[in-house]
């Protein structure tokens, strides 16, 4: 069985609305329904996966400033009535279904606790002391971070210690990553995840290693 790591970045690929969602988190979330893999996600990504969702795909984001391109075109001569109320229709078709996938986010994040490939972990007295090492040591990070890289480290070491061998953690955010731009190790970083023994990957394709 392959155990693949996963925090908040992939909880937003998956959960947020259709034309936000990352086609590979999506596949990632099928092969652990399909006992393929197992998927590991610390349960407080849950909360801020939620937070992040709402707050940067609300639909009056992207449709305001469409709106007023037509309104300004319209008072300009540059679109005629007829594409103009075309646009209008399908912005308000967007904010509907972007509004209803939003309400019923809670209930699809809840539903990732109940499902039998993906377990949601909450951090416990190991993970949360590896959280406060971490922020003694040199790594810099958000407080936050320092949490969710404890979790994971700790997760990790115990999947090997029970003899698993194929862990691999999926990783978007360049602070958490084991590699700077150049390909340059970015240490103590890497040797964590070493010592650990995960895999790292810039994404959720498992398959790329």
């Amino acid at each position: 069985m392959r155990h693949v790591l996963v925090e908040t970045n992939w909880v937003v690929g998956y959960a947020a609305p259709a034309h936000h969602q990352q086609p590979p988190a999506q596949q990632l979330f099928d092969r652990a329904r399909g006992g393929e893999v197992r998927l590991h996600l610390p349960a407080p990504c849950l909360t801020e996966a939620r937070f992040t969702i709402e707050r940067r795909c609300q639909p009056r984001n992207e449709a305001d400033a469409i709106r007023d391109f037509v309104r300004w075109s319209r008072s300009a001569d540059r679109l005629d009535a007829t594409d103009g109320d075309a646009v209008l229709r399908v912005l308000d078709m967007f904010e509907a279904r972007v509004k209803g996938e939003i309400r019923a986010l809670k209930a699809t994040l809840e539903a990732l606790r109940h499902e039998p490939g993906v377990d949601v972990y909450a951090l416990d007295d190991a993970m949360l002391d590896r959280a406060m090492a971490l922020g003694a040591g040199e790594l810099y990070l958000s407080p936050y971070d320092q949490a969710i890289l404890g979790a994971v480290l700790v997760r990790a070491e115990r999947l090997r210690d029970s003899g698993e061998t194929n862990v691999v953690f999926c990783e978007l955010d360049a602070d958490l990553l084991p590699l700077d731009k150049r390909r340059v190790p970015r240490q103590p970083l890497a040797t964590l995840y070493q010592q650990a023994g995960l895999h790292v990957i810039d994404g959720f394709d498992i398959d790329a290693l």
